[in-house]
């Protein structure tokens, strides 16, 4: 039987397994292993019982994990006509999270983690199968049993459809980081499950006539994870679904959309070491403005926009070049970070020699370029709809540079629209030059007045989106799923 969640005085507390093939340090640095790290040890710290299962790859093994212990918890689980010993290890990650590594050297002592330079293991497919199925055997032999089992991406999307078939008490979650990478393998390997054969089909793992691991854990898990509010709208078109959107509009109900966490630490105005004047306020951002003036040759004068086209989901020149003479004309000073298309590339080129010392382009900037941008820029103008993830938004919040962006699905919670002393977004809601200028004049004659303009950038540099924010969002999620279930009651 499933045991029970611990109250607290502020919470629940919970037992916790996740299962994800990447954990940072074990795999080498990544923004995915990453995030598996700080999302763990965040829950750790708010008081749950956190645990992270991953392969034992050569890479761990050789990067730390070779401190890792035997459990002596053993069993086999079989991949097709095969059955597979697994044996699983056990030791303390730098943060404090327990790690579990699964170990079969037949799958996972390899110089890669999911393939060569030329090419991906061909036989992936049964790496992650078996992987999944480890899970799932180690989460049955846990003492107190988890109380969630939280899956990360397509390589162990399967956990929540075999926790379902053997009728697992634990509630399961999927996030999915991204939808670009998806597991899909041809229908053969479908016998590699083990699973029944009605299995195969467009309620489970079959997906225009393939097999799709991650479609799969999207119709068996209890909730699926989106990194962010714009993902969960965006997931559901074909322009971002990448294939799978009409599974996500099906599944809209269990779809949570949760921003992922930024690294609060390596992206601080107070600390960052390429800022000439490190900063915690608005009243003392304008230090640095000097130094990114220099760098561009932009003029001293005016607003100081930022445009970085990474940020949007197509450059943002269609609506941005018709508009720069009237910008320029008002006093506005813009720094475009990132390549535009070769379409734009003329028109681009033009503006920016017409407009000398108000315009200037980076297209191959580097990080050190782009802190001391937010450093010294007054707002992020977005001519186009912001990439799902958001995450150059996140980082001009963190850096006090507050965003002229076009309305789209989920923007207003990640900026809320500036009024009534709240709030610190500009939002304009046609795709058009006009309505971009419009909204840029707006933008200045806030900043005419010093203290209204600094009580919106401050409000910009104290949106909470670090990975406490996101752990609390997950937590209240857990606590979520475990009330519906009726799950969720006293010790």
């Amino acid at each position: 039987m499933l045991a029970s969640p611990r109250e607290s005085a502020n919470t629940f507390l919970m037992k916790i397994l996740l299962a994800a093939s990447e954990l940072e340090p074990f795999t080498g640095p990544g923004e995915f292993s990453a995030a598996i790290r700080a999302l763990s040890g965040e829950l750790l710290v708010r008081g749950h019982e956190v645990s992270v299962v991953l392969p034992y790859y050569r890479a761990a093994r050789e990067n730390g994990a070779a401190k890792a212990k035997r459990t002596g918890a053993k069993f086999s689980v079989p991949v097709g006509g095969a059955r597979f010993p697994c044996v699983i290890r056990e030791m303390r990650a730098p943060n404090g999270v327990q790690v579990f590594f699964v170990e079969r050297d037949e799958f996972l002592d390899r110089s890669g983690l999911y393939g060569t330079e030329e090419s991906d293991y061909q036989d992936n497919s049964a790496r992650f199968i078996f992987f999944s199925k480890c899970v799932v055997e180690l989460a049955k032999r846990m003492e107190p049993a988890p109380e969630i089992l939280h899956t990360h991406n397509w390589q162990a999307a399967l956990v929540p459809v075999f926790a379902a078939d053997q009728q697992l008490a634990a509630r399961t979650v999927l996030s999915a980081h991204t939808l670009a990478y998806q597991g899909n393998f041809w229908s053969y390997d479908f016998g590699l499950t083990n699973l029944p054969i009605e299995y195969f089909s467009p309620r489970g793992l079959e997906y225009y006539g393939s097999m799709n691991l991650l479609k799969a854990g999207i119709l068996y898990a209890n909730s699926v994870v989106l990194p962010g509010p714009r993902y969960v709208g965006e997931a559901q078109t074909p322009a971002h679904g990448c294939g799978l959107d009409p599974v996500m509009r099906e599944q809209a109900a269990k779809l949570e959309g949760i921003a992922s966490g930024l690294d609060t630490a390596a992206w601080n105005p107070a600390t960052d070491k390429a800022l000439p004047k490190r900063y915690q306020s608005a009243a003392a951002k304008s230090a640095n403005r000097k130094k990114w003036l220099a760098e561009t040759g932009l003029t001293p004068d005016g607003l100081q926009l930022l445009v970085v086209t990474e940020a949007m989901n197509d450059d943002g020149m269609t609506t941005l070049l018709p508009a720069l003479d009237r910008l320029c004309e008002s006093g506005a000073c813009l720094a475009i970070l990132g390549k535009v298309s070769s379409a734009n590339l003329a028109g681009m080129e033009f503006a920016r020699r017409r407009h000398a010392g108000q315009i200037a382009w980076l297209p191959d900037y580097d990080e050190t370029a782009l802190r001391l941008a937010l450093g010294g820029s007054d707002a992020l103008l977005c001519p186009a709809p912001v990439i799902p993830d958001a995450g150059v938004l996140l980082r001009g919040f963190r850096y006090g540079v507050v965003p002229i962006a076009l309305a789209c699905v989920g923007l207003q919670a990640l900026a809320p629209a500036a009024r009534d002393g709240a709030g610190f977004g500009f939002p304009f809601f046609k795709e058009t030059p006009e309505a971009l200028i419009d909204a840029v004049r707006h933008v200045a004659s806030v900043q005419r007045d010093s203290i209204a303009w600094n009580a919106v950038v401050d409000r910009a540099m104290a949106a909470d989106f670090s990975w406490a924010a996101n752990a609390a969002a997950t937590e209240a999620l857990y606590t979520a799923i475990l009330a519906k279930a009726g799950l969720l009651r006293a010790a």
